[in-house]
């Protein structure tokens, strides 16, 4: 047996993490197979003959019973795959832009800070903004912080499209996004420009966090709702071949995004230019690191206009780039931009369980005849082994100390906004336009206690 001294801590270190690891996707497993058993008895019981009442409300009543189901089986599976990327030196003297665009009525102090943080990010690197206010203020704090001011007004296409014509301007070879209302950690690109030394790595991903989470109810069930995403989620993902750019805080090759014609322009952006990078054939990064917080909505009203503009995006996705590039993408490519663009999809099933019971009271018209103490009894075992596989992957989160619970708030507030959802999915099968809602911000008067910073 090895004794442990200095000369061998590293192989011990590296065996305890991976016996850890083993253990742990062994008891999930076990959880997984669980579930399955208690589907399938559910299966068995829910499909029988004598439980059809109307048929065409016991098939729509089945649809969107057994569409949440199948979300949840393909969020299990995609959890066996959780992988975590192991940290990779960069490699010096590689030329990086970081971008960030500003807005008309976005406030100048939350500029200020970030371009500050910005500039003390420790690799080096060049930092633009690009700028459509028409406010010297403006070039003002960019020069300040010795960023490059870039004057783009007028252009299509919102945030997309001033990226893009910054592209054309800038020799570097890597761009980071960074929305403004992120301040990013000096240590940013450090965990990162590594992935890059493969030459087919498209973009880098890694975990959004919030540093104002705690000043509302609001703020708190959103930072909520993104917490698992933004661990085991897009490590399960990544395993698989298939973890997407979300918006701020990722890491693009510029050669990648110049093969697809340049980042994608629409409600859902960041999830176009994922999807046409994966068809291209880039692969993608997701580093479950917190190197930056961020500004969540803090009043439901922004909140609720957040949620449209990503429920009206996504159904972009499904209605034009998936059946487009769908010969292009892997299985499991396939499988999962199908299900992140369905996602909104419960505004329209949240909608009709609230239906089919007024249709009872008010009609008569009932569904299904299920005693309702056995559908319990059916019933209980999926609900109980998927609370136990959301607290168990908890383990993979990106920052467990402050995000571990049961999200009450940000399962709350998924239900107060599934009007909203249900709307973007009305506006999105009529393709009705809505403008780019950029999410409200607040002046920010000091740069937030940042534990990880």
């Amino acid at each position: 047996m090895l004794k442990r001294n200095r000369k061998n801590d590293h192989y011990w270190q590296f065996w305890e993490a991976n016996d850890v690891t083993t253990v742990r996707r062994f008891f999930f497993l076990i959880l997984v197979i669980a579930g399955i058993i208690s589907i399938a008895v559910f299966f068995d019981w829910w499909f029988r003959q004598d439980h059809v009442a109307s048929v065409p409300l016991y098939v729509l009543l089945s649809l969107i019973v057994w569409y949440g189901i199948l979300r949840m089986i393909i969020i299990w599976i995609n959890y066996l795959g959780i992988k975590k990327p192991e940290r990779i030196e960069p490699e010096k003297g590689l030329k990086v832009a970081i971008f960030t665009t500003s807005s008309p009525g976005e406030p100048l102090s939350m500029f200020d800070k970030t371009l500050e943080a910005c500039a003390n990010i420790t690799y080096p690197h060049t930092t633009y903004l690009l700028d459509d206010t028409q406010d010297p203020r403006f070039r003002a704090v960019a020069e300040k912080h010795g960023a490059v001011w870039l004057e783009l007004v007028g252009l299509p296409g919102a945030k997309a499209g001033k990226v893009n014509k910054a592209l054309q301007m800038v020799k570097e070879d890597f761009i980071l996004i960074m929305d403004p209302d992120h301040i990013p950690f000096p240590n940013f690109l450090d965990e990162v420009l590594g992935y890059f030394k493969d030459e087919k790595v498209g973009f880098v991903q890694v975990s959004q966090a919030y540093y104002n989470q705690y000043r509302s109810f609001t703020a708190r069930g959103a930072a909520e709702q993104t917490y698992t995403f933004y661990g085991p989620t897009m490590m399960g993902m990544y395993g698989f071949g298939t973890s997407v750019a979300i918006g701020a805080n990722c890491t693009f090759r510029k050669k990648a995004l110049e093969s697809i014609d340049g980042h994608g322009v629409g409600l859902a952006e960041d999830l176009i230019t994922a999807i046409r990078l994966h068809a291209a054939g880039w692969k993608s990064v997701f580093r479950p690191v917190v190197v930056s917080r961020g500004l969540v909505p803090e009043d439901f009203g922004s909140f609720c206009k957040q949620q449209l503009k990503w429920s009206r995006g996504v159904f972009e996705v499904l209605f034009s780039e998936w059946p487009r590039l769908f010969k292009k993408l892997t299985g499991w490519q396939r499988l999962s931009y199908l299900a992140i663009s369905t996602y909104y999809l419960v505004g329209v099933t949240t909608f009709l369980y609230v239906a089919i019971p007024f249709l009872y009271f008010w009609a008569g018209w009932l569904p299904a005849n299920m005693d309702f103490g056995i559908f319990l009894i059916k019933g209980l075992p999926i609900v109980i082994i998927a609370l136990l596989i959301y607290l168990y992957v908890q383990h993979w989160l990106s920052h467990p100390p402050g995000e571990r619970g049961l999200h009450w708030r940000g399962m709350i507030l998924k239900f107060a906004t599934w009007p909203v959802f249900f709307l973007g999915a009305m506006l999105a099968v009529v393709n009705a336009e809505i403008p780019y809602i950029p999410t409200a911000k607040k002046q920010l008067k000091v740069l937030a206690l940042i534990p990880d910073h």
